[in-house]
């Protein structure tokens, strides 16, 4: 099985577009996203279609959890100073609709997943601990473990941080997937394939291009 494991998307729908276009080449079964996936935009109900159309696993992200609380009416209200903000905010509830709004508010905010050779592999945006709280690629083993909690599985994939990573800390390897939409490097999106095999697991981290 070979997992496409992406992140923040931020509803850049043409990043999008060229990761899956490359990802062709390298070959996936099953797309697992790790939230963060239309806000602020500029093509959030584009994003959410292709992943739909890919039947794509995905997890919460903050923005996500935002774009289905939050009334930008009220926000205006209290905070003038961040009206820009909250204009996308609104922009992307009219462009999403009300049926996908409320789905973004349902998403799950950590998947489990068995593998092949036995082991399990968490998906999350930020950390097994606490979902709104991402691991960064510059913290020690002993801040990284405060974060994986009571049932850290094998192999944990994240988001969040917006820049890819891993790190293996005894028999746990955390992978940092980085952002599709808002990489840390213009002109780059990152995107992560997970193979599992019956005898192990393989990561293998790709930067695309963006034309």
């Amino acid at each position: 099985m070979r997992f496409l494991c992406i992140s923040d998307i931020h509803g850049n729908a043409d990043a999008l577009r060229q990761v899956f276009a490359e990802a062709e080449n390298w070959g996936y079964d099953q797309v697992l996203v790790c939230g963060d996936l239309c806000f602020p935009g500029p093509e959030p109900l584009q994003v959410w279609k292709m992943l739909v159309e890919r039947n794509a696993l995905c997890v919460q992200g903050l923005s996500d959890k935002a774009v289905s609380q939050l009334n930008p009416e009220r926000l205006l209200n209290r905070f003038p100073e961040e009206q820009e903000r909250i204009e996308q905010l609104r922009r992307t509830r009219q462009a999403l609709g009300e049926i996908i709004v409320a789905r973004l508010g349902q998403l799950q905010t950590i998947a489990r997943l068995p593998l092949e050779s036995g082991h399990e592999m968490i998906v999350v945006h930020g950390s097994p601990a606490d979902p709104s709280e991402p691991f960064a690629f510059d913290q020690s083993d002993e801040e990284m473990m405060a974060l994986i909690g009571d049932d850290p599985a094998d192999i944990v994939i994240c988001g969040g941080s917006h820049s890819p990573f891993q790190r293996q800390i005894e028999d746990l390897r955390i992978v940092g997937v980085g952002s599709v939409g808002e990489a840390p490097t213009p002109g780059i999106a990152y995107a992560t394939i997970v193979t599992s095999l019956q005898i192990s697991t393989s990561v293998e981290q790709y930067h695309v291009d963006l034309t």
